[in-house]
């Protein structure tokens, strides 16, 4: 039997999307660990995500990059959504786990009633039935940690603090910095301002080594490169911020350089993130 699947985005019908404002933004904090109520068991859970979404790409890099794609599964939501929030459709296909047509569904399973946020990434325990954790930061820290060996150890214990300190600017700068750059009034310019910053930074930086930490990729790498991929064609598109990327050539050499990583690549569907009618960079020019 197929498993169903949401019926088309319907504005007119659903209204847009909204959510009680009142309770904290990722309600649910969970985490693996071996001696705690999640062990880290192969096939126990499952990740809820968007193509669209930084935050999961963070997710399905750190998922590749460490070998644990057969481990912990992975869906995505449609990129557009209604009043019902994310849904299962027929791009993506629908929810393999659970067989819920809206993502609301999964957060209801786990605590009735709900009406705070619906996010993705959201990690699921088929054991348990409910979901562990819709805070990104830790979801991607105890899948890169808590399954023994990684493939790529993208957060080693002798970097971990510089790549906290590096999250600690970058974080607000660029990640969550980026959408106000490029609106107006005086705090569009002050973001703009720490933006630019924070690039100059990096390109520095990354003037004289290949990633902003040690000679491997680390989680440093992947926060930075999601919002570097969806730039210039989304909140600068417009170049409301400033002409491009290419504007800082090493930042934007290193950016085309983690694209020809497959985990990196892989994981990339500008379709679902790129403004209409724009036209995409050339990611495929890597300079040495």
């Amino acid at each position: 039997m197929a498993l169903p699947l949401a019926s088309p985005v319907d504005v007119a019908t659903y209204g847009h999307y909204s959510f009680d404002t009142s309770g904290t933004r990722y309600r649910f904090t969970g985490r693996i660990a071996a001696d705690g109520p999640f062990p880290p068991e192969p096939g126990r859970y499952h990740v809820y995500a968007g193509w669209f979404c930084p935050w999961s790409q963070r997710i399905t890099i750190t998922l590749a990059l460490t070998g644990l794609t057969g481990t912990v599964s992975v869906s995505y939501v449609d990129n557009a959504r209604d009043g019902r929030g994310w849904a299962f459709r027929e791009r993506y296909g629908p929810d393999p786990v659970n067989g819920f047509t809206l993502l609301r569904e999964a957060y209801q399973a786990t605590e009735p009633g709900f009406a705070g946020l619906v996010s993705v990434p959201a990690l699921w325990d088929r054991e348990k039935r409910q979901l562990v954790s819709n805070a990104y930061p830790t979801i991607e820290l105890d899948l890169a940690t808590r399954f023994g060996r990684p493939v790529v150890d993208v957060y080693p214990a002798g970097q971990r603090p510089e790549i906290d300190a590096l999250d600690e600017w970058i974080g607000p700068s660029v990640n969550h910095g980026v959408g106000a750059a490029a609106t107006a009034g005086p705090e569009g310019a002050r973001a703009r301002a720490g933006l630019l910053d924070a690039f100059a930074r990096l390109d520095e930086r990354l003037a004289g080594q290949p990633f902003l930490v040690g000679d491997a990729v680390t989680l440093a790498d992947i926060r930075l490169w999601v919002t570097l991929v969806r730039y210039d064609v989304g909140p600068n598109a417009q170049r409301a911020i400033h002409p491009g990327l290419h504007e800082f050539p090493h930042l934007w050499a290193y950016a085309r350089r983690l694209y020809t990583i497959p985990a990196f690549r892989d994981t990339t569907d500008f379709s679902s993130f790129a403004l209409p009618g724009v036209e995409l960079p050339d990611w495929t020019a890597v300079s040495a």
